[in-house]
């Protein structure tokens, strides 16, 4: 059998522990029902009997303390719930113990904000990872030495696994069920919990953040005035000539300050103003396409699919719910 352990880190979400055990149990029922041997030994392990989260809302009661539990074969980090640095700095035990399990052979997966976690282990540096597309900014904050991917639901790389925000845990989850049980056991699960098999990206999910979480007074002036002009041309040359800034050192701290080049900025300002037309009326997609500021259709409409992942009338069917019901 695989011993999966569920960690439970002080200050842990309950959604990804609950769906995580509650997968691995039901594929267990799903083999024994096909006549074949139940795969997984799942518990919920921490560094005490006892864990409150939720501010004492809940408790759990661990399966098993990490000081007692020498193997596992897989580990499950659930999201962290509200401050994720206090968080993740007052998880030092459950830290070291996850880092000498996977030396051991074990392998880790990490759901949604869970990826903080994982990342303090040391494990993911030079690696892929992904999370929460809203936690993007403060992740590459902590952990620059990690390759975060926020478009990916689900990254993949040396026994270390992680998933995108939200519910796309449960993806990561069947993943995981497919590479272990099979692909039956995975279509199995995919329908049980009612999820795409094969979504593997977050991309239409992204609502863009302005990235003013920095102290660059010029950078912000920049990002204001893109913000209020992005219907009009704007010149990376004549912004950096307003600012008193040369354009190369302009450029530069805009990508340190924001993780996006001038041009990159521009362009997805425009795209998340074009999203809310889409989600929002029922006018003409050229119409909205003028209105944010682009004048050719072929480039509009990839630069749409480029930033969500889908072309711009696949984007209305999906979230403008007057178009769903017709």
């Amino acid at each position: 059998m695989k011993h999966v352990s569920i960690v439970i880190p002080l200050g842990a979400a309950m959604t990804g522990i609950e769906v995580a055990r509650h997968v691995f149990t039901e594929v267990n029922d799903f083999l024994i029902s096909e006549g074949r041997e139940p795969l997984f030994q799942v518990q919920l392990v921490g560094a005490w009997r006892a864990i409150q989260l939720n501010k004492g809302l809940f408790t759990i009661q661990t399966d098993a303390v990490v000081q007692e539990l020498h193997r596992t074969d897989l580990i499950i980090i659930p999201a962290l719930h509200e401050n994720v640095e206090e968080n993740v700095a007052r998880n030092g035990e459950l830290v070291d113990w996850i880092r000498a399990q996977y030396e051991k052979g074990a392998e880790v997966a990490s759901l949604c904000v869970g990826a903080f976690l994982l990342a303090q282990t040391g494990l993911l540096i030079g690696k892929k990872c992904t999370t929460h597309w809203k936690a993007a900014a403060l992740f590459r904050d902590m952990f620059p030495d990690v390759q975060l991917v926020k478009e990916k639901v689900i990254t993949d790389e040396n026994g270390i696994y992680s998933s995108g925000g939200g519910l796309s845990l449960v993806n990561l989850l069947v993943y995981l069920v497919e590479k272990y049980a099979g692909r039956d056991a995975a279509i199995y699960s995919a329908k049980f919990f009612q999820v795409d098999l094969e979504r593997s990206a977050q991309l239409p999910f992204i609502i863009f953040q302005a990235q003013k979480e920095h102290d660059d007074e010029p950078v912000k002036q920049a990002q204001e005035f893109i913000e209020n002009n992005f219907r009009e041309k704007i010149r990376v040359d004549e912004l950096a000539e307003m600012l008193a800034i040369g354009r190369r050192s302009l450029e530069r701290r805009f990508k340190k300050a924001t993780a996006n080049t001038m041009n990159e900025y521009i362009q997805r300002v425009k795209i998340e103003a074009a999203k809310k037309h889409l989600e929002a009326g029922d006018r003409k997609i050229n119409d909205i396409m003028s209105e944010v500021g682009y004048s050719d259709t072929k480039t509009f409409r990839n630069s749409f699919k480029l930033v969500t992942g889908l072309l711009p009338h696949e984007y209305r069917n999906r979230y403008n719910k007057k178009m769903a019901e017709i």
